[in-house]
């Protein structure tokens, strides 16, 4: 903490019940413009001295107190001195931005506000803060050729914001409040036209509005769909059908026997969602029972499940899998079950994505690990009233080298 500045003395200050070190920067680090820290001429005394919030000492809080001269920059005007120990408009000294920046990146919010005796409010200017200060030196969008885009539920009332992850390093490279075309248009604008021209791979969901946007700002890319979500499309398309039998067993039931078979379908999802492979005895029994009663929802159960099996053949057998695809397609359109009807038309319109997803083998998994994450950290920072907030957070965590405590080296494996 004592490098680049000097120690001119240390008293108590009884009021306060703190300690004041009083401190000034060496002479190599002295007249320097607060913003570019370049040498700058000086202009007058400023407001007088300063105090800097430090790291506690045990159970006493500790402060640094400083002149705080004002200096003439050429790029900035007239602006206050530079210090070595704080950055520009900061209460606090660096020390004490990376202990709390670390402790919000690994226990919560209450709890780092609590230890470091300040407010919730103050936790999130600090994080944004530092994710500023290390962002300023990297550019996140550089070099990127494959992407993930998705979005994640981050308050209640259908509150959503727009992650980018980037495939190969597997960090988040961009985030922002909200989702819709206009938002990932923000994305692609902080991008750039020679950039985006660079990506060859990106995976996402069927939404509508992702696709139009890739369409139109990443036309060489190719899209991927993840494999998650079609074989969960058939998964949605299965319940309905179960759904479906329910209520014509239901209404069909005249006396206590068919009243005990809609009973039956309806407490057969956990069996149908399922694949065949984790299924319990009792479970696999009701199958069993299902394809004796009701042969069309089983018919609907097989479906799902060669759905699924088209992406778990494709990371062997690529090619293979393209041809299963195919030939799931027309078993879908004669089935005759509407749900798996209106499905095959899905998977036709999204036909090259999944077509992609086969062959390369990527998939949105990268991103919903993220997203499963975030959501950690969203629960983990309750506290945090702004979106702004929660994304310099996650950023602070997920984008980039996490921060570590003053005077520690990173952990190595």
């Amino acid at each position: 903490m004592t490098q680049n500045m000097v120690v001119e003395g240390v008293r108590i200050d009884e009021n306060e019940q703190c300690v004041i070190v009083s401190v000034r920067p060496d002479a190599r680090r002295r007249g320097r413009c607060g913003q570019c820290r370049r040498p700058a001429a000086g202009y007058d005394a400023g407001r007088g001295r300063r105090r800097w919030r430090c790291l506690d000492h045990g159970a006493v809080r500790v402060f640094l107190e400083a002149d705080m001269p004002r200096v003439w920059c050429r790029s900035h005007g007239v602006v206050t001195a530079a210090v070595p120990w704080a950055r520009h408009d900061a209460g606090h000294t660096l020390a004490f931005d990376r202990q709390t920046a670390w402790m919000a990146a690994e226990c919560s919010k209450s709890a780092t506000a609590q230890l470091m005796r300040t407010s919730w409010r103050t936790v999130g200017g600090i994080v944004a803060r530092v994710v500023a200060d290390r962002d300023r030196t990297v550019d996140r969008l550089a070099g990127l050729t494959r992407l993930g885009i998705d979005e994640i539920s981050c308050r209640k009332g259908q509150k959503y914001m727009t992650v980018v992850v980037d495939h190969d390093t597997g960090r988040v490279v961009w985030m922002a409040d909200g989702h819709g075309r206009t938002v990932l248009h923000r994305f692609f604008d902080g991008l750039g036209d020679q950039r985006a021209a660079a990506l060859t791979h990106i995976s996402a969901d069927g939404a509508g509005w992702i696709a139009d946007v890739l369409a139109e700002r990443a036309e060489r890319a190719v899209r991927v769909m993840d494999p998650f979500h079609v074989v969960a499309w058939a998964t949605d398309a299965l319940d309905t059908e179960r759904r479906a039998s329910w209520n014509r067993a239901r209404h069909q039931a005249q006396d206590t026997g068919g009243r005990e078979t809609a009973r039956a379908l309806k407490d057969s999802r956990f069996a149908l969602w399922k694949n065949a492979d984790d299924l319990t005895d009792r479970q696999a029994a009701k199958l069993t029972w299902i394809a004796a009663t009701d042969p069309r929802l089983h018919r609907a159960y097989l479906l799902k499940e060669a759905l699924r099996t088209v992406f778990t053949l494709a990371k062997t057998r690529p090619t293979v899998a393209l041809q299963a695809l195919d030939r799931w397609i027309g078993w879908a359109r004669r089935c005759r079950i509407p749900a798996f009807v209106d499905l095959q038309r899905r998977v036709r319109r999204h036909r090259e994505a999944i077509r992609a997803a086969l062959l390369t083998g990527m998939s949105n998994g990268l991103i919903e690990s993220t997203n499963t994450k975030t959501r950690l950290i969203i629960r983990r920072g309750f506290g945090f009233h702004s979106a702004d907030a929660i994304i310099a957070l996650v950023m602070l965590t997920l984008a980039g080298e996490r921060p570590t405590l003053p005077g520690r080296q990173p952990a190595t494996e």
